[in-house]
């Protein structure tokens, strides 16, 4: 079997197929596209550690030809208004006091992330304060610098047990020093998705030039408050890997008659220039409807509506309401859209509605009011409400699951992402993964799931040799990784379960999820039709903006 060829796997609904699969010998040798690894997955041999100094990395943006706007560094960024905007009240979450690289503290951490300028001015720092950090980050620039003047560009360092990984966006340059698991490129996406929670609050465009204008500016005036924002990126990373690595978005498990009741409310409730419709609960999905204009020009990206669900979790938006621009960056990174977040009846319900129309917010608050009386009659709070407090209940009927629910003994854990979905759907691409339970209750275990599953990415994705197929026996469990054209599964299961039980295990996984499937994932995305704005200094705005101009 050639490496990189589909397996001869069954979707969900053929899982009956699986139970004749056999697992190839070890002698499939390096030109296999199915491994049986003997080795073990905490050996270092299993990350990519060429030089790697070659390319630069190309970014993960959309790089839509977008008109700049002017207006996209209006005075809603001005640092003197931002004691006024929402984020003005996080607390400053990067570190703190300290962060000398002589405490043990600071360097006992396993992963630490920086942001600077090109002229080595420190901007965030994931631990410590970025004065203590300032020398550290100048250190960072000159050896960007040096490799730069011979006409490269360094893309990572292995240093015994650490990884260095650099990423250059524009004027900034983001870096990685982890004693993880993790490989240089999920690494890089990491980083990335940094850099794009950055884009979302200034814009590429307002950063490229305000550092033509100033190369040693101190970008930390602009993004003041928000440093708690990228604290929880970070955090979720750590904690629920699977959006990251995956592409994909998490959904709460819902009734399919209950998600389309909500869906096509959405589509009811519309204001002028209204483009996106969120409804979101505990920073899971419950569904999103796109006007039909934006729908036709681009789908919904995974990362752009992460980013949205991180922006809305922040404590300045857990009541009440509010009004503030934001960009999304893999739709158009120069321009941004007016978003409107509410929490519905004192709820952790969020419904976010993003717009063209600066002077839209009570519009948008009308329909907000629409979206919360037809909830109410849909009796829809309290179901929603039961999956922001997840009870470890094994209930078919929970918003969240258990992994008892699947019904298969021996599965602890596992993370599946469908592939199948027709693309003339447009389909968001989505992902699910029960609770963690026992033995993954505790912190450590948790995390050393999590160190697990980026291990079985790596080997699956790896540049060199990707392959389609890991069963590997492990010391605490048994960890089986399969993707094809159809889905991409990772499973941890039992240390006890044979390799004839680990295929029914997966067997049983298959044909839950494809019954399950209504229930799990947004199957048929909502879409809608706005009216054009009512005025015509709002449709100017709208255009000047960048978000819907032509190339």
């Amino acid at each position: 079997m050639e490496a990189g060829e589909d397996t001869a796997a069954p979707a969900p609904g053929d899982a009956e197929d699986l139970e004749d699969t056999r697992f190839p010998s070890e002698e499939a040798g390096d030109g296999g596209g199915v491994h049986e690894d003997p080795t073990d997955l905490g050996d270092g041999s299993l990350e990519e550690t060429g030089s790697g100094t070659k390319d630069r990395p190309p970014s993960l943006l959309s790089p839509l030809p977008q008109s700049e706007s002017p207006s996209c560094n209006c005075g809603l960024w001005d640092p003197s208004a931002s004691e006024n905007s929402p984020t003005s009240d996080l607390e400053s979450g990067s570190g703190g006091q300290g962060g000398d690289p002589s405490d043990e503290d600071w360097r006992s951490k396993r992963k630490h992330v920086f942001v600077l300028s090109e002229a080595g001015k420190p901007i965030y720092s994931r631990y410590g304060s970025v004065e203590a950090l300032s020398t550290t980050m100048g250190v960072m620039t000159a050896l960007v610098s040096f490799v730069q003047s011979a006409g490269d560009a360094i893309r990572a360092i292995y240093a015994e047990d650490h990884k260095l990984v650099f990423l250059q966006q524009g004027p900034l340059l983001l870096v990685a020093v982890s004693r993880t698991p993790q490989s240089a490129a999920q690494l890089r996406r990491e980083l990335l998705a940094v850099h794009a929670q950055i884009v979302s609050t200034l814009t590429r465009a307002s950063v490229a030039r305000i550092f033509a204008r100033k190369q040693n500016y101190d970008l930390r005036r602009l993004l003041a408050g928000s440093e708690s924002t990228l604290d929880r990126l970070l955090d979720s990373v750590e904690r629920d890997p699977g959006a990251l690595l995956l592409g994909a978005v998490r959904c709460v498990p819902l009734a399919r008659p209950l998600r389309e009741a909500l869906g096509a409310l959405l589509r009811r409730c519309t204001a002028p220039g209204l483009a996106l419709s969120v409804l979101a609960v505990g920073g899971q999905l419950v569904t999103a409807a796109q006007e039909r204009s934006v729908l036709a020009e681009c789908r919904l990206d995974p990362a752009d509506l992460q980013l949205l669900l991180n922006w809305v979790s922040a404590p300045a938006f857990a009541a009440g309401e509010a009004w503030a621009p934001v960009c999304l960056p893999r739709f158009n990174p120069d321009g941004f859209f007016y978003a409107y977040v509410a929490r519905l009846d004192a709820m952790p319900v969020c419904l976010l509605l993003l717009g063209t129309d600066p002077e839209a917010f009570h519009d948008m608050a009308t329909c907000r009011r629409l979206v919360e009386d037809g909830m109410h009659n849909l009796r829809a709070m309290r179901t929603l409400g039961e999956a922001a407090s997840f009870s470890n209940a094994p209930s078919a009927n929970a918003p969240s699951y258990s992994v008892q629910a699947v019904g298969a003994p021996g599965l602890w854990h596992f993370l599946y992402k469908p592939l199948d979905i027709p693309d003339h759907h447009r389909q968001l691409p989505q992902f699910t993964s029960p609770e963690l339970e026992a033995p993954y209750s505790r912190e450590e275990e948790r995390q050393r799931l999590s160190d697990l599953y980026h291990r079985l990415h790596a080997r699956l994705h790896s540049a060199s040799r990707p392959l389609r197929l890991i069963y590997h026996v492990a010391e605490k469990e048994t960890l089986l990784a399969w993707v094809t054209s159809k889905f991409e599964l990772y499973t941890c299961l039992s240390p006890l379960v044979t390799k004839a039980g680990a295929i029914l295990v997966v067997t049983k996984l298959l044909r839950w999820v494809k019954k399950e499937e209504d229930r799990l994932f947004i199957r048929c995305p909502p879409k809608y039709s706005t009216p054009p704005a009512a005025s015509s200094a709002s449709t100017d705005q709208a255009s000047h903006n960048g978000l819907f101009s032509g190339p």
